[in-house]
Formats: C-alpha cells, sequence, structure tokens
C-alpha cells in the first residue's frame, strides 16, 4: 500500500483575488511532479499572463484556452491580440476553439424552439456545482487542449480554471480527447474555493 501526502489549498472565496497564489501553486505542483505543461483559461488574456509571470525561468510550457470566438459577440475574440502575440513570441501555445461541454448543444438549449438542457450540458453543470465552477472551466481546458494537439492523452498536465474571472482552481488531470470524455481523470485538486 502507498500513498503520497501533498498539499491542497482552500480559498476563502471564489474570485480573480486568488490568481496570483493558484498560479504559484500550479508551478510547485508542477515541479514536484515533474510535470511540464500548464492548461490555463484565459478570456482577455490577464490570466494567461500572471501564470507566464509566476513560470518564468521555470522550463515549464504555458497552455492558454480561450474562449471561441463569438462567445460573447459575433465575430469577436474578447483575447487581447498583443497579449496573444507576445506570448506566441514566448512560446506559448493558445488554444482556441469551440467549448467542449457547450458548443453545438448550447444553442440546442437556448432555442425557443427547441429548449430544454442535454445530457453534455448536465455533465458540465455537475461539475460546478458539486465540485467549482473552476473545476469545470479546468476540464474543458484540457479537453480542448487535446483535441487540438496542444496536450498528449498519455501525460499528466496541471490543469487551472476560475469563476467569472482570474483562476481559482488547480487541478492535476490525465487529459482525454472530448470523444473519449471518460478517459480524462481528475487526479488531484491542488487548490480550489472552500465556499462557493
Amino acid at each position: 500500500m502507498g500513498f503520497v501526502t501533498r498539499n491542497t489549498y482552500y480559498f476563502d472565496a471564489p474570485g480573480a483575488q486568488n490568481t496570483r497564489d493558484a498560479a504559484r501553486f500550479a508551478v510547485e505542483r508542477a515541479r514536484e511532479l515533474g510535470v511540464q505543461k500548464i492548461v490555463v483559461a484565459s478570456t482577455s488574456g490577464r490570466t494567461a499572463l500572471a501564470f507566464r509571470d509566476a513560470m518564468s525561468g521555470k522550463g515549464l510550457d504555458l497552455i492558454v484556452v480561450t474562449h471561441a470566438v463569438g462567445f460573447s459577440r459575433p465575430g469577436e475574440w474578447e483575447f487581447a491580440e498583443d497579449v496573444a502575440e507576445t506570448l506566441r513570441g514566448e512560446g506559448a501555445k493558445i488554444v482556441t476553439g469551440t467549448h467542449a461541454l457547450s458548443g453545438l448543444e448550447r444553442a440546442i438549449s437556448r432555442s425557443s424552439k427547441l429548449g430544454g438542457s442535454s445530457r453534455t450540458e448536465a455533465v458540465a453543470e455537475a461539475l460546478r456545482r458539486t465540485v467549482a465552477v473552476g473545476l469545470k472551466v479546468a476540464v474543458e481546458c484540457v479537453l480542448m487542449a487535446a483535441d487540438q494537439g496542444a496536450v498528449a492523452v498519455d501525460e499528466e498536465v496541471i490543469a487551472v480554471g476560475g469563476t467569472a474571472s482570474g483562476a481559482d482552481t488547480v487541478c492535476v488531470i490525465r487529459p482525454a480527447h472530448t470523444a473519449a470524455f471518460f478517459d480524462l481523470q481528475v487526479r488531484e485538486i491542488v487548490a480550489m474555493p472552500r465556499v462557493r
């Protein structure tokens, strides 16, 4: 029988005020485990820059997952173009694609003609409500990154999500492609809001 003892951190409340600590915890756990890649959700680029700063000089790879083009307004990408250019110039990968846990399903559930919810949205809501909004975001980002080849399905990654803005949830995940969702494993929760 083997076991491992590691730190788990709990924030008093969700939100962007936890971003700097979440970045520190993500780097700490990556180094403890020998994990190379940190997958971070970022809407505008601010969270991505905070993680870039925390990862500087540590030899880790940053994968940033953004909202899809048109997520908030048709044809618009919310991520700052200058930040994207800076991050790419520094070797970060940026993944932008349809959200794995909503996508087409959301169009159906929002439709006045069709309505109702979907099984995919039920999975997303279960992750949001039973653990943390940031866990749902982290899982979704890893699915998207795997689908675009930014992470392999046979390597653990550190995955980071948040509640509304910033970062407040850090996990260790073995990725899977969206079509193989149930092969994904959340292996550790490193940090999360205790009260949601």
